[in-house]
């Protein structure tokens, strides 16, 4: 029987970032634990062991243990993911350290759990609840299949906060909206019951920290553990917002400069984008652009101010031609 029990369990280094809110230094430190754990444990399964049987302080925070509440998201090895559905035998098959940590872009209470305040702020920002014109003589506001379907798979956020984790503009700037909100904020500017449709996306599209903020980076689709592509939510809001005439921001004029260039020569022409995109009589923001295009000459990095056209051209623009179509 034991020689049965050594055959199904593993040996596990788990390598945890830890924080202590009554340590007035405020420092955090790492702290290792090998255990061993059965070959179908997940890194939620062993964290729970750890703070059963080898460290009682170890502070995280679960409930479902079956990826449907969003309590347990955490960093495993450098990437946010809920650790309830991570097993261990994936992560670290040959009985490598495994590195846990608390998610990025929120402050940490203690040990592995975060403040989700900052997160539910954000969300707020987009006023999550539909906003009809009309009440309806009998029933519910009815949508047609095909809408909801439409809306399905933003509707699967599980608001587990993986995709704020991740986010490499959260970590610059903290006013940005960020992929979870504007993921929520799609789904209702989508949704036919909704009256408020250009209203939202007006404040989407002026707002500092909206979704033309977003680098594209993917990380936010990498991570989700729901495949809700909140970067493709909002990329539909972006065209959304051009499609209804909002042109008027820094954003809307580098898409439609970005745009423009391709269709005439094949490439981007990165000399002329910067102008383009800020205004060419825009006096204040022109200057701006001065400061670091002088750094940028110095180091011989600057973009040529003459412009050839791609060989490829031709190709190109019939790409084009099909992605706008």
């Amino acid at each position: 029987m034991e020689a049965s029990r050594k055959g199904i369990l593993m040996k596990v280094n788990l390598k945890v970032k830890r924080f202590d809110p009554d340590d007035s230094s405020g420092k955090t430190w790492w702290q290792e634990y090998n255990i061993d754990t059965h070959q179908d444990s997940t890194v939620l399964d062993a964290l729970i062991h750890v703070r059963e049987y080898e460290d009682t302080s170890l502070a995280l925070r679960c409930a479902c243990r079956a990826s449907i509440c969003g309590s347990c998201g955490m960093k495993v090895n450098g990437s946010a993911k809920l650790v309830c559905k991570t097993r261990v035998v994936e992560i670290a098959p040959n009985g490598e350290s495994i590195v846990i940590e608390p998610m990025g872009n929120h402050p940490v209470i203690k040990d592995l759990v975060v403040s989700l305040d900052t997160f539910f702020n954000q969300i707020k920002r987009v006023n999550p609840y539909l906003q009809p014109d009309h009440v309806p003589q009998t029933g519910e506001y009815i949508a047609s299949n095909e809408s909801m379907e439409n809306l399905l798979t933003a509707m699967n956020c599980i608001m587990c906060g993986c995709c704020v984790s991740d986010c490499t503009v959260l970590e610059v700037d903290d006013n940005f909206i960020g992929p979870a909100a504007l993921a929520k904020a799609w789904r209702f500017v989508d949704d036919p019951r909704d009256s408020k449709r250009i209203e939202r996306l007006k404040d989407l599209n002026d707002e500092d920290g909206g979704f033309w903020d977003c680098t594209r980076c993917m990380q936010c689709v990498e991570v989700c553990p729901k495949g809700v592509d909140p970067m493709g939510r909002i990329m539909e809001l972006r065209d959304i917002a051009l499609n209804n005439g909002l042109t008027n921001t820094y954003g809307a004029k580098h898409a439609s400069a970005v745009s423009n260039h391709i269709e005439h020569s094949g490439r981007i022409d990165e000399f002329r984008l910067p102008l383009e995109s800020k205004g060419i009589f825009n006096i204040k923001e022109i200057i701006k652009l001065m400061l670091p295009g002088l750094r940028f000459a110095l180091r011989k990095r600057a973009p040529s101010p003459l412009h050839f056209k791609n060989p490829n051209q031709k190709f190109v623009k019939t790409l084009f031609k099909k992605v706008e179509k």
